[in-house]
């Protein structure tokens, strides 16, 4: 009974949008106005909504999740500076259990790190079952930052797709799920963004002046991001690419995808055995 409760109170209503994953080979367009709001989420207040109903929906599954120990599942989060990776972590994991979460930044690779093969440290970040793993920014970056910064020769991250696609497959076929998103915004907005956070003392301490050496590189971040994406979207890993121009669209958008796909996990709590519920009768 206790579990039908809980299921009732999380029915929720038809999504008004649901967002598909990049077909293997895609080539996907990242213009300025492929990351403004859908048409299909113009109602703000419907949306509101929804979003809620998502965030509560995946912390009961969450909850199975952890308590099944079946399963593991993998969110990779990217995009340029201010898109809101941080924005979405907070938000969309508002409703599940920390103890059930791993959350892993990645930023310049320490001396140690460069020793390795660069996915050494990203496969030491992957989450055992039972846990959500959140990579804010990933192994993306040595065929993203790496190629527009040119930090390797064309050889060598060239090669790394076919790497990447492989280590991505032996996860999946060892228990993890794998959901990566693009969080895609706009130049306007992230100019926009930009001047909010040195404007705002509690934010501006995030700002980089390395942030507007990227933006220069717009262009050549497009073209890395797009080979990225089409070479990588993969029917064990895929990628999505969510408009990110509005806050409450991309926490939807994402919260929509991770609750369908762990819905798909059918995830139940361990049963208990008869031995164990005998023991209370001998509670006092």
């Amino acid at each position: 009974m206790a579990v039908a409760r809980v299921q009732s109170r999380v029915r929720m209503p038809k999504p008004p949008m649901i967002l598909k994953p990049v077909r293997p080979g895609t080539v996907v367009s990242l213009t300025d106005r492929d990351a403004r709001r859908p048409p299909a989420l113009h109602d703000r207040d419907a949306l509101k909504q929804a979003l809620a109903h998502e965030v509560e929906a995946l912390g009961h599954l969450q909850e199975r999740l952890f308590a099944g120990k079946q399963h593991a599942v993998l969110v990779v989060l990217q995009g340029r500076d201010a898109s809101g990776k941080d924005g979405t972590i907070k938000n969309v994991f508002d409703g599940c259990n920390p103890l059930g979460c791993r959350i892993s930044s990645f930023g310049v690779p320490t001396e140690l790190e460069r020793s390795h093969d660069f996915l050494w440290r990203i496969h030491a970040a992957v989450p055992p079952r039972g846990y959500i793993g959140i990579f804010n920014r990933s192994h993306y970056e040595d065929v993203l930052a790496v190629r527009v910064r040119k930090l390797a020769p064309a050889k060598v991250w060239k090669a790394r797709f076919d790497q990447i696609n492989a280590f991505e497959r032996m996860l999946t076929m060892n228990g993890v799920t794998i959901l990566k998103f693009f969080l895609h915004v706009s130049r306007e907005e992230q100019k926009e963004r930009f001047i909010d956070r040195l404007e705002d003392p509690e934010e501006n301490w995030k700002f980089r002046a390395g942030d507007l050496d990227d933006r220069r590189m717009w262009g050549a971040y497009t073209k890395a991001y797009q080979e990225a994406i089409w070479r990588c979207s993969t029917a064990w890993a895929p990628w999505y690419v969510v408009p990110a121009d509005s806050k409450t669209v991309r926490n939807y958008l994402v919260t929509e995808v991770m609750t369908r796909t762990l819905k798909g996990l059918r995830l139940r709590f361990p049963r208990v055995g008869r031995k164990v519920m005998a023991l209370k009768a001998k509670i006092v």
